[in-house]
């Protein structure tokens, strides 16, 4: 996704700071390394990582004539009242419930891959994540029984270890939100029919004593 974002702006001849999530640093301050290996001048690619303030100081400065995010939409809603400070361009997306759509027609084996990979593929923590599924009536059945045996297909473990097919989530506090999605959706009458387990690893992550700071 940063990638996305650096492209367009690098082959503008733009120079840029990106401001990863404070959960995941490591891949941009990688992409910064690597960068700086294919030969790109100092100074043109330039990565800042902290909390909520080092994004809302970026997303402020006078000197940054153009934010573009991906996030929650609270935290959206913050960047366009600090950017209106000098009118400075703002790209958002937001916040996104991504449909995927599967017609009786379909190669079903396929479609049924595609419509699990898409929501498992990085524990569903990705902005393109197919989080909606909507199936044609007479196929409803096999589609979902489908999606349901990928699921069962899952090794869950330590990200580290190359046989894992799913690793954790970032933290504990949307570990709490995965579950509490899980927990809603039974009170309100659906039904689980696969991966309701929980791995006892999850229960050991550390949790903050205050609200975690704001995404930007």
């Amino acid at each position: 996704m940063a990638a996305w974002k650096l492209a367009p702006a690098l082959s503008a001849g733009c120079t840029i700071v990106l401001k990863p999530a404070e959960q995941t640093p490591l891949s941009a301050l990688l992409l910064g390394e690597l960068a700086m290996q294919a030969g790109l001048p100092p100074g043109v690619l330039n990565i800042v990582t902290g909390y909520g303030d080092a994004g809302a100081a970026l997303a402020a400065h006078p000197d940054v004539d153009k934010v573009a995010f991906t996030g929650s939409t609270e935290v959206g809603k913050e960047i366009v009242k600090a950017a209106a400070g000098n009118l400075k361009k703002v790209t958002l997306e937001l916040g996104g419930k991504s449909p995927n759509v599967v017609y009786a027609d379909a190669d079903l084996d396929k479609a049924i891959a595609g419509s699990a990979n898409a929501i498992f593929f990085n524990q569903g923590e990705c902005c393109v994540a197919g989080s909606r599924l909507y199936v044609e009536e007479s196929v409803y059945d096999q589609v979902v029984e489908g999606v349901a045996e990928q699921a069962q297909k899952i090794k869950v473990g330590n990200g580290l270890d190359e046989s894992t097919t799913m690793g954790p989530l970032v933290s504990a506090e949307q570990f709490d939100r995965v579950t509490g999605y899980i927990s809603s959706g039974r009170s309100d009458g659906a039904t689980i029919i696969g991966g309701d387990r929980v791995a006892t690893a999850a229960t050991s992550w550390p949790r903050r004593s205050s609200p975690a700071p704001a995404r930007r």
